[in-house]
């Protein structure tokens, strides 16, 4: 399962932000589950006031990450999250591809029922 947090930042908060996000980074990486991270910003730069930063997570599953959203530290982090873009984060890999390579796909772990999926969430 891949993550993406994209967030617009001022060049005035530059410093702050890159130093609160690399802690809710480290906070991410403390997690059962978690297998990598990083931090980046757009090389593009499109709005003259802001520019795009994207903090981002790969885990072994969606189960994984949920449960590290109720982990103190990461918790302590929610102020930076909440700042994300309203926009999808969570995303499922459907395929995969080393160097050289050719892509190989894997299987969704979507529901075909969503009903049935939030039945047996609300357990």
């Amino acid at each position: 399962m891949l993550v993406v947090y994209r967030f617009a930042v001022t060049e005035g908060e530059t410093e702050s932000f890159s130093r609160d996000a690399e802690d809710a980074l480290a906070a991410l990486a403390s997690c059962g589950g978690y297998v990598r991270g990083g931090l980046g910003r757009a090389l593009d730069d499109f709005d003259a006031d802001d520019a795009v930063w994207m903090l981002w997570s790969e885990w072994d599953d969606v189960g994984s990450y949920r449960r590290s959203l109720s982990n103190f530290q990461v918790k302590m982090a929610t102020p930076l999250l909440s700042r994300a873009l309203p926009e999808a984060s969570g995303f499922e890999v459907l395929a995969e591809c080393a160097p050289g390579g050719r892509p190989r796909r894997t299987d969704s772990d979507r529901e075909a029922d969503p009903e049935s999926a939030r039945r047996e969430a609300a357990r």
